[in-house]
């Protein structure tokens, strides 16, 4: 199987349909994930609270992977998210991208990207246009 449909499957199973149990089909015991949250590597057990979290503030996902590339063990993929706000339905669309190698069918090693800022923007839980005001140099401030 080509790591790219891997890789699809991955995102399907685990991230779209919720299946904490497909991580272990997926990911190797002792692979670990980076970029997703900054200074810290991602497991598989993290994974497990990550997608219950992720998907308490959201509605349905869709993950498209419009472009891949793929060599030898490794695959790119920029990633699409569609969902929605589980609190009002209010359509969702953030984009990331992600670096894997696989060994066999499971994922040994993973670079993540995602956009994380745009997320919270439209879950409401940041300001809009978050990035732009800080580019400025103000600073988000809460009461």
């Amino acid at each position: 199987m080509k790591k790219s449909q891997l890789l699809k499957e991955w995102y399907d199973q685990v991230w779209v349909h919720g299946d904490l149990d497909a991580i272990d089909k997926f990911f190797d015991p002792s692979a670990m994930a980076e970029g997703i949250i900054p200074e810290m590597q991602v497991g598989p057990d993290d994974f497990r609270e990550l997608v219950m979290a992720f998907r308490h503030h959201v509605g349905e996902i869709k993950v498209t992977l419009p472009k891949t590339i793929e060599d030898d063990e490794w695959v790119s993929a920029i990633l699409h998210v569609h969902t929605s706000r589980a609190d009002n339905g209010a359509p969702i669309e953030v984009t990331g991208q992600v670096m894997a190698r696989f060994s066999g069918n499971k994922l040994v090693e993973a670079y993540n990207q995602f956009d994380f800022i745009s997320l919270f923007e439209q879950l409401g839980q940041l300001p809009e246009d978050s990035l732009p005001i800080c580019m400025t140099g103000q600073k988000l401030e809460w009461a």
